[in-house]
């Protein structure tokens, strides 16, 4: 057994040396889940005259926790309309907890871009369900382009950033 507990501090001293995953899934979690069928039972009646008509919004959000641990909530609203009427409106947060080790310049892309990748597939799954279970045909949601996301979100606070300082003008080009 001594030769065991040598083994083991040996291999304990090489791990230090090992670098740390620059990603680790701590944990994921339904932080908020809403589902709601405001126009039941006539809704499931106009279904049979009407193609439903679905809108989506996602956003992503992050915050630290402490040192390199961080939650990232991705937030999905889901509104299908059939008619005139609301079929059903769904709303969930699905947050993740993730020990992120990159450099600081590159910790808001993995943030709000690999981050809520990794956690997609389980929200789209509960949002499948959750449709499913409310009496609607599972909404299936196609993959995101959360790197778009985060360009458009960086384009926008930039041209905010120039509206709020821009007290200079540029000359007229002739």
């Amino acid at each position: 057994m001594s030769s065991e507990t040598a083994t083991n501090s040996e291999t304990e001293g090489t791990t230090e040396a090992t670098p740390q995953a620059p990603i680790v899934v701590n944990g994921q979690y339904i932080k908020d889940l809403s589902f709601e069928v405001p126009g039941a039972p006539a809704v499931f009646g106009q279904m049979q005259n009407h193609q439903p008509d679905i809108g989506v919004n996602v956003d992503v959000n992050a915050r630290n926790l402490q040192d390199n641990l961080f939650e990232v909530i991705l937030e999905i609203r889901a509104e299908c309309k059939v008619g005139d009427q609301t079929g059903f409106i769904a709303e969930l947060s699905y947050g993740g907890m993730f020990t992120v080790n990159v450099p600081k310049e590159h910790m808001e892309p993995v943030l709000l871009i690999e981050c809520p990748r990794m956690v997609f597939p389980f929200a789209r799954n509960i949002l499948a369900d959750v449709t499913r279970d409310g009496g609607f045909p599972p909404l299936m949601l196609g993959m995101i382009d959360f790197a778009g996301m985060y360009q458009n979100r960086l384009a926008q606070s930039q041209a905010e950033g120039q509206a709020e300082g821009g007290g200079e003008e540029k000359p007229a080009e002739s």
